[in-house]
């Protein structure tokens, strides 16, 4: 018993030394306070919000670390101390902190070469920014740049800063600009077998002369190093390489020194390939194309690669590599082209974005490509056209392939779209040398309840012109792929000698031809009845035609109509390829009745292409033809005018001022335009030639006494449609012609 007693005797000594020696480092470093001094504009709340411990913690001096760091990075102090004050209890932590100044005004000196306005845009200094040595090096590094890229590349920057109240300042940044230095000298080393001179022209960094600035940039700079070694590279140096380059102020400019290494030069050798089995090694090869001994051209090479990769992706092989390695052998290099096709890939779904006005089912008409077909690009290009030709959305349409959603690779695809304005009511008035007052108010939609149903009400008015007309065509009728259309009109137009009025309307009837694409067959049929009337003072005039069509008063006209068209324009708006193809054919009269027995046709072929730049080619030729038959003549205004703008525009002559008085029979046309994209394809330029002539007798054809006008254009695409202006010069008579035009008439 008495051994237990001691024996706790002893474990409580041991024990309460411990406990006392705890509490006394636990009361040293317990956190009573903290306090934040010499802040001046920065709120001490914002401080707080970046210290890492609180009051009644155990201080760690990890978390001061933390806190000091945390701090600093707010960029705004240069200097922070942490500090404790010891007491019985605990301790009081002190954050002394010193604020960098505010900038309360901004001046500069001495900048006679860049604006102070283009100063503070570039160094976006905002009155409260705190001024630091960080700062200050950017303002002069961004300062020294601006001068650099307008030759001043010896400019200094100093700083005066004027201390103020409430620890700001005002800045005055003092620019020493001296004197311009410009290229005087480019000097090339290493080069053997191509001149100096040569590769000095592939550079567009250029020696100071009198037409030449002679600025040093070092962007453009580097793009030229660039540019020396692809031109070794064409020349069949494919070790070609820049070793350095250094530039030198001297007293008058800058010296530069470009050191390279040409290398030999090869030729093409031969082709082989492995790992191929979609395609042969024949039909992969045929892509390489190049003659016996020809200078290997690695840019051609490349060229030719990305065609093979082409083929791949057209096929679906989306996910094909081809790794590709240059073996030289003696003066050639023989192409070892490894290809791994992978798996091929298909479109599981197609999803539409953004067409908040067009129903989804006939954006899906307009579909080159459908779920579970291979992934073709060319399909996919057609249907972002088709989309883009309905005219309904924005050029921006893009499509957005999704990563592979299965183990085969397939692919969904997102086509997002942007809707445009698609209806439009305009009205307008304007003074025409021919009619005199003339004008317009129309009503039109081309996306109606978002059915891609067209509908429009029009009155055109003018001291020879009374016109009223509605339309209404539906593209899809009863959902299918059969076009429906109708016209109503009332119309009253004066020529020179005689004014006709027609009241009636047409219906029509279309469907694409499943076996040629781009094509559709429309067939019309149109009643109405005309009255011809000899105006007054002008029956000597008259024809006997129009003499025998003013005695008989209002006569009807009944007429059937088949057009044949085919369309395969990349962009209707601003074509680039594909061409445009109509045949029209009218028969009036005979089985269907009426006063009017004739027969119409015409022909008109368009080709578009893509030329220089982003330039586009059009060109067009328009033959036409009319015969009366049952011992009927014509109609006057069933012939053909030429002149002015319109399907039979030759511009640089008035309307229909080309060709007999009474109309002819025939006619030949030709145009050409040179189409130069402004804004897109809604501002366009053009350069343009017609020529052509019309006849009563293919016999009195003759090609070099056709009318021809050539001259400038523009067109912008508006709410309210396509508007024109053309200013033609007259090659027959030396005269010129404006000319003004709402649509397109290519």
């Amino acid at each position: 018993m008495l051994r237990t007693s001691w024996r706790g005797l002893l474990l409580l000594l041991i024990i309460i030394p411990v406990v006392l020696g705890a509490e006394d480092e636990f009361s040293s470093n317990l956190i009573l306070d903290i306090k934040v001094n010499g802040n001046v504009n920065i709120d001490t709340e914002l401080i707080r919000s970046f210290i890492v411990f609180q009051i009644g913690d155990i201080l760690d001096d990890a978390d001061v670390a933390k806190t000091i760091k945390d701090l600093y990075q707010l960029a705004v102090f240069k200097d922070i101390l942490i500090s404790r004050e010891q007491l019985p209890a605990g301790i009081i932590i002190h954050i002394d902190i010193a604020e960098y100044p505010l900038i309360e005004n901004v001046t500069f000196q001495g900048n006679d070469k860049i604006k102070t306005a283009k100063l503070e845009e570039l160094l976006s200094l905002n009155l409260g920014n705190y001024w630091s040595p960080f700062l200050q090096e950017e303002v002069k590094k961004k300062i020294a740049d601006e001068y650099k890229q307008k030759g001043y590349h010896l400019a200094q920057i100093d700083f005066e800063v004027l201390e103020k109240t409430n620890n700001a300042v005002d800045l005055n940044i003092i620019i020493q600009e001296g004197s311009k230095i410009v290229i005087r000298t480019i000097n090339i080393h290493g080069n053997k077998d191509i001149p100096e001179k040569k590769l000095l022209g592939k550079m567009k960094t250029k020696k100071a002369s009198l037409f030449r600035s002679g600025k040093f940039e070092q962007d453009k700079f580097e793009q030229d190093l660039d540019l020396i070694v692809e031109y070794y590279n064409r020349k069949g140096f494919v070790d070609a390489r820049i070793i350095s380059w250094d530039k030198t102020i001297k007293e008058d400019g800058f010296a530069l020194d470009i050191y390279l290494y040409e290398g030999d030069s090869y030729k093409f050798g031969q082709v082989s390939v492995t790992g191929n089995k979609r395609f042969t090694d024949e039909v992969i090869t045929s892509q390489f194309k190049f003659k016996e001994d020809e200078t290997f051209n690695l840019q051609k090479f490349n060229d030719q690669l990305s065609g093979v990769a082409a083929m791949y992706y057209e096929d679906g092989y989306i996910y094909s590599n081809f790794d590709h390695e240059l073996e030289k052998k003696d003066d050639h290099i023989n192409i070892r082209l490894d290809i791994n096709e992978n798996t091929r890939a298909r479109i599981r779904k197609i999803f539409i974005t953004g067409n908040r006005k067009t129903k989804e089912k006939i954006i899906r008409r307009h579909l080159a490509i459908s779920p579970g077909d291979y992934y073709q690009q060319s399909k996919l290009r057609r249907t972002l056209s088709n989309i883009y030709n309905m005219g309904f959305f924005e050029p921006d349409l893009y499509p957005e392939p999704s990563a592979p959603i299965n183990r085969n690779g397939d692919i969904d695809i997102t086509i997002n779209l942007t809707d445009k304005v698609s209806g439009s009511a305009n009205g307008g008035v304007a003074l025409n040398s021919q009619e005199g007052l003339v004008g317009q108010l129309a009503v039109s939609h081309n996306n109606l309840f978002g059915n891609s149903w067209q509908a429009g009400a029009q009155w055109e008015f003018g001291g020879k012109t009374q016109n009223f007309s509605f339309n209404f065509t539906n593209p899809y009728f009863m959902d299918s792929a059969t076009l429906m259309g109708f016209d109503i009109y009332h119309t009253t137009k004066e020529w020179e000698t005689y004014k006709v009025r027609t009241n009636g309307g047409s219906i029509r009837f279309g469907h694409p031809l499943g076996f040629l694409n781009y094509s559709r067959l429309v067939g019309g049929y149109s009643l109405y009845s005309k009255r011809y009337s000899i105006l007054k003072g002008e029956e000597d005039e008259a024809s006997n035609n129009l003499q025998e069509l003013d005695a008989k008063g209002w006569q009807n006209t009944s007429a059937l109509s088949l057009t044949f068209s085919r369309d395969s324009r990349d962009n209707i708006f601003f074509p680039t390829s594909g061409s445009q193809f109509t045949i029209y054919n009218e028969f009036a009269g005979g089985l269907l009745q009426g006063d009017f027995n004739y027969f119409k046709q015409i022909l008109q072929v368009s080709w578009f292409s893509k030329t220089v730049w982003e330039l586009a080619l059009r060109t067009k030729w328009r033959f036409g033809y009319v015969t009366g038959y049952g011992g009927k003549d014509v109609p006057p205004d069933e012939r053909f005018y030429l002149g002015g703008t319109g399907p039979d525009g030759i511009r640089g002559y008035a309307d229909r001022s080309v060709g007999p008085d009474e109309g002819g029979l025939r006619e030949i046309l030709f145009s050409t335009e040179l189409g130069v994209p402004i804004a897109g394809d809604q501002v366009v330029g053009l350069l343009f030639f017609d020529a052509g002539d019309s006849y009563n007798s293919l016999k009195k054809f003759n090609f070099w006494t056709m009318k021809k006008g050539t001259g400038l254009g523009l067109r912008v695409r508006s709410p309210f449609g396509l508007i024109g202006f053309d200013y033609a010069y007259n090659l027959d008579e030396n005269t010129w012609e404006p000319h003004f035009q709402f649509g397109t008439t290519f």
